[in-house]
């Protein structure tokens, strides 16, 4: 059966180069005329703590998505109209995680912090749900799926991305109370789906 995703998965690809490469935008040097000493330009790099926080988490979750994203599509052989919208619905979500990572980036440290680490937080919601939508529009349709994949491995996969969600669904919910915890618990989760696509790794191609 012939691979039939592979303009699907170039341009995923450079969308999420894209969406990596924009966090970057984010990362101010100092002004020369404002900073002129060594005192000066170590007081200004700590006190932008909270843009390497969310840069660096913003990074490493986009680049995790993708990992997921390339062992999903090593189990897509086939395309319908539905496997493309649900796709083209996680390329937003992705596009958008620059915003949300430079209000975490600005108000992290601040009273509106509880705001900012819902708002981030929360598309990583939405993210996950596009995800859980994807494979559920291309393992409902077997014949769409790599010949001689298994029902075992179909739900190992279904499995692996709904596990996430509710504890998705915690972190914003405990986002407007304790956004350190909500933000930890986002931290966390990165380590999970980092470990989880080794399990996706190891369903034969």
């Amino acid at each position: 059966m012939e691979k039939e995703t592979g303009r699907i998965e170039g341009f995923s690809d450079g969308v999420f180069a894209i969406a990596i490469t924009l966090l970057v935008l984010d990362l101010h040097a100092p002004e020369i005329g404002i900073v002129k000493t060594s005192s000066q330009l170590l007081a200004f790099l700590k006190s932008e703590w909270t843009t390497y926080l969310a840069f660096t988490l913003s990074f490493f979750s986009i680049f995790i998505m993708w990992v997921n994203h390339h062992k999903i599509f090593k189990q897509i052989y086939s395309r319908n109209t539905g496997i493309m919208f649900a796709n083209g619905l996680i390329l937003f979500l992705v596009s958008s995680v620059s915003y949300p990572t430079a209000l975490l980036a600005r108000f992290f440290d601040g009273e509106a912090s509880n705001i900012a680490v819902a708002v981030y937080t929360g598309i990583f919601v939405f993210i996950n749900i596009s995800y859980n939508l994807l494979w559920y529009i291309a393992s409902h349709n077997q014949k769409l799926l790599r010949p001689g994949i298994t029902n075992t491995a179909i739900k190992k996969i279904r499995n692996n991305y709904l596990y996430g969600f509710p504890t998705y669904l915690i972190a914003f919910g405990i986002s407007f109370q304790f956004p350190a915890a909500a933000l930890a618990i986002n931290m966390l989760l990165l380590v999970y789906w980092a470990v989880s696509s080794g399990k996706i790794k190891m369903i034969p191609d």
